[in-house]
């Protein structure tokens, strides 16, 4: 009886095809030629053929290189490559992709938990699910809304459309960069005492959405590539990572500001604030989308202007109350 799954678009069910060469434990390579002479207008693909036993338990596959430079006497279990790269069901598309790219392969075969084949996801299918997904990544980074659905994909796509898909996170953007100078506006006093300070917002706004924006697309990708990601483990590695890059940077841009304005208390807080700044962004970047993944939202909404939006009220808030602690310290204001 054919087992029926209830899945998800995403799932690797749906993308598969059974119209594949299959053979049994013990039949030759003379077998399996005659019958991809005889039959090979009834596939769809035949870039591997897939050995099975009675049961329909995958064993085995052989590609079609091996199976021509082999012996036709030769038993197929001879040459077959044991160690099998498969997929399940409901394993998402993503993953099928990852693991066709990472291994070199042409196909990934579906089994269900008795490790029967049901089916090959094949290389023109793979292809499609790598566009789609690289699409919609780069629209969910760039603040297009998914709602809108695929039409924004397309050269012929409305005007409407278009900005129905974009106009929701530039207004959040405006509301964001509204908030940014308030705050700037809030340190009136401190820049009026040391003007130089405003000379580095951009380069420590900069900074952060630089360092915020590789965090971002690192962990998008191994949350997409690895359900079972081990979160503790990559936030601390993150951190470290983090700590080194704020520190390398912030003693770069605090000598720069030391020498180039001949300002020492000036070097002192930017090389702070960019220090702090670098750090807090990439745990934005980082955890965002984790929230947003415990949540059972895509992930990619808290790329782009959404975290791009807090990253850089972060940093002004820090930038602002670092100038007044150290200036105050050092009696500057």
């Amino acid at each position: 009886m054919e087992i029926q799954y209830q899945t998800d678009p995403d799932a690797a069910i749906s993308k598969i095809t059974t119209k594949i060469p299959f053979v049994y434990i013990g039949e030759t390579i003379g077998t399996v030629e005659r019958l991809l002479s005889q039959e090979a207008n009834k596939f769809d693909t035949i870039d591997y053929v897939y050995v099975i036993n009675k049961n329909r338990v995958l064993k085995g596959v052989i590609s079609i290189k091996k199976i021509f430079c082999s012996h036709p006497s030769v038993k197929v279990q001879e040459i077959m490559d044991k160690k099998l790269i498969v997929a399940h069901a409901d394993t998402n598309q993503r993953k099928v992709v990852y693991l066709a790219l990472t291994n070199g392969i042409k196909a990934i075969p579906i089994v269900d938990d008795e490790k029967r084949i049901l089916g090959i996801v094949p290389f023109d299918n793979i292809l499609k699910i790598f566009n789609h997904e690289f699409q919609k990544e780069i629209f969910s980074s760039g603040g297009i809304s998914a709602r809108v659905g695929d039409e924004y994909t397309t050269i012929k796509s409305t005007a409407g459309v278009m900005i129905k898909s974009r106009l929701p996170w530039l207004i959040l953007g405006v509301f964001g960069g509204t908030v940014a100078a308030s705050v700037i506006s809030g340190f009136e006093e401190v820049l009026s005492h040391v003007l130089a300070l405003a000379s580095f917002i951009p380069v420590l706004v900069y900074m952060s959405d630089a360092v915020g924006t590789q965090s971002e697309a690192l962990i998008i990708r191994s949350i997409a590539l690895e359900p079972k990601l081990p979160i503790r483990s990559y936030v601390l590695r993150e951190f470290k990572i983090a700590a080194a890059l704020a520190l390398i940077c912030g003693a770069l841009i605090s000598l720069v500001a030391a020498f180039g304005w001949t300002n020492y208390y000036l070097g002192i807080v930017v090389g702070f604030s960019m220090f702090f700044s670098i750090i807090v962004a990439v745990l934005i970047s980082t955890l965002l989308p984790l929230g947003f993944r415990r949540l059972n939202s895509d992930p990619a909404i808290a790329t782009g202007p959404f975290a791009t939006m807090i990253s850089d009220i972060a940093t002004l808030a820090i930038y602002f109350t670092v100038a007044i602690s150290f200036l105050d310290y050092f009696g500057v204001i």
